[in-house]
C-alpha cells in the first residue's frame, strides 16, 4: 500500500514538474531574450523551487546559520545524492548561477533554459572545465554567487557518506578571495533515492546553509576543501545518526 502511494505522490510530481515548467517557460525566454535580463531569470528560477516543493506537499526545513550579505558573492557548494538537490538549490537568496552536468543541456526545453542562465560543464573534457571556470570566474565578476556540487556529480554507493570534492570551487575561492557557504542537503537521498525507481518518500526534507567559510583563513585549495567536506560531513551524520 504504501509502495501504491509513492508511486501516485511521485507521478504527480512529475506530471507537476512539467506542468509547472512549461507554463513558465515563455517568462524564462523573455529573461533570456531581453540583454541584461537574465538575473530575473534566475529569480524566476527560485519563485518556481518555492512554489512547486509547497504544491508537491514537501515544505523544505531551512536553516540559515550565518549571515549572508545581500550583493556579496559566494560559492554555495553542496553535498550530492539525489536528482532532488537540484531543484531544491532554488532555495538559496541572491542571484546564483549553478554549475552542472552538460548532459543537461540535451533536455529539450530544460536543457535551454539551463544553459541559457547558468553553467554546464563537461567533465571529461579538460577543455570545457577550463572554460566552465573562466565563465564561473565572469558570473563572481558581474557579482553573482555560484552554486556547485564538488563532487562532481551523483557517484557515492553509500548516502549519506559523499565522495571526495574536486578542487575547482575552492580554487575559484582562493583566485577571486570570496567565501564558501557549505551545504548540507540532509534527506534527500531518503526522498528520492538513486536507485533508478523515481519513486519519492513522504521524508521531510531539510538544507543547511552554514557559516561562511573565508578563503584567507585557509592556505591552501586541499584545506579549503577538507574545511568544507567535514562541514557538511558532520551535519549529515548529525541528521541521518551515523
Amino acid at each position: 500500500m504504501i509502495k501504491l502511494l509513492r508511486r501516485i505522490y511521485s507521478l504527480y510530481a512529475a506530471l507537476l514538474f512539467v506542468l509547472s515548467f512549461l507554463l513558465i517557460f515563455p517568462f524564462f525566454l523573455i529573461c533570456i531574450w531581453v540583454p541584461g535580463w537574465k538575473p530575473y531569470g534566475r529569480r524566476i528560477n527560485q519563485y518556481w523551487a518555492k512554489i512547486y516543493f509547497t504544491l508537491i506537499f514537501k515544505p523544505v526545513h531551512l536553516e540559515i546559520r550565518g549571515q549572508i550579505k545581500p550583493g556579496q558573492p559566494y560559492i554555495f557548494a553542496a553535498n550530492h545524492f539525489s536528482y532532488l538537490d537540484i531543484p531544491m538549490m532554488g532555495f538559496i537568496p541572491g542571484d546564483v548561477q549553478f554549475i552542472g552536468k552538460a548532459s543537461i543541456r540535451k533536455a529539450p526545453l530544460f536543457g535551454y533554459f539551463f544553459k541559457s542562465l547558468h553553467i554546464a560543464v563537461d567533465r571529461s573534457r579538460l577543455k570545457s572545465r577550463a572554460e566552465t571556470m573562466r565563465r564561473a570566474a565572469l558570473a563572481v565578476d558581474e557579482g553573482s554567487g555560484i552554486v556547485i556540487f564538488p563532487e562532481g556529480g551523483i557517484y557515492t554507493t553509500q548516502p549519506p557518506h559523499m565522495v571526495p570534492f574536486k578542487n575547482g570551487a575552492f580554487r575559484l575561492a582562493l583566485d577571486k578571495q570570496i567565501p564558501i557557504i557549505p551545504v548540507t542537503l540532509s534527506f534527500n537521498h531518503l526522498i528520492l533515492p538513486e536507485d533508478g525507481k523515481f519513486l519519492l518518500d513522504f521524508h521531510q526534507a531539510k538544507m543547511v546553509l552554514h557559516e561562511a567559510i573565508f578563503p584567507e583563513e585557509e592556505a591552501t585549495e586541499e584545506s579549503l576543501k577538507n574545511k568544507c567536506f567535514e562541514v557538511i560531513e558532520r551535519q549529515l551524520q548529525l541528521d541521518n545518526g551515523v
